[in-house]
């Protein structure tokens, strides 16, 4: 499923510069072990990922560990270091790319002047901020 597949278009013809022709050799950008993450959660659609961690590989395959919560459980919807993640804006953390996992292949670990174009701009965050959104089932 990770190998290289061929990028989707008609004929073989990338309409645009050459930088962006590629066909062939395209590689996932996504971890493994992020992947791991999103199949976890597919799975298992009533719980909440929370992270996951790398536990042992072999010549074929990567083994991690998922920590997934549910999130309507007594324990957890009481406890105050946890019950963030029984909000509704946290259902399917990994699927957003909000877990560890999904913010390295993001690239948002680094800080400072460096990687100020990873995250949003300061209109983006201002317009975000100033927009008052009102879902539909609230």
């Amino acid at each position: 499923m990770f190998e290289s597949s061929k990028r989707p278009v008609s004929k073989g013809i990338v309409y645009g510069k050459p930088t962006n022709q590629g066909i062939i050799q395209l590689k996932f950008q996504r971890s493994k072990r992020s992947v791991a993450e999103e199949r976890a959660g597919r799975k298992l659609g009533g719980l909440g990922v929370l992270s996951s961690y790398w536990i042992n590989e072999d010549s074929t395959y990567k083994y991690f560990e998922v920590i997934l919560i549910d999130p309507a459980h007594a324990t957890i919807r009481n406890d105050p270091r946890i019950n963030w993640i029984c909000n509704p804006v946290h259902k399917h953390r990994e699927l957003h790319g909000l877990t560890s996992a999904g913010k390295k292949y993001r690239g948002l670990r680094g800080r400072g002047h460096l990687h100020h174009k990873a995250r949003h701009s300061r209109r983006a965050t201002w317009k975000r901020n100033q927009t008052l959104s009102l879902r539909r089932y609230r």
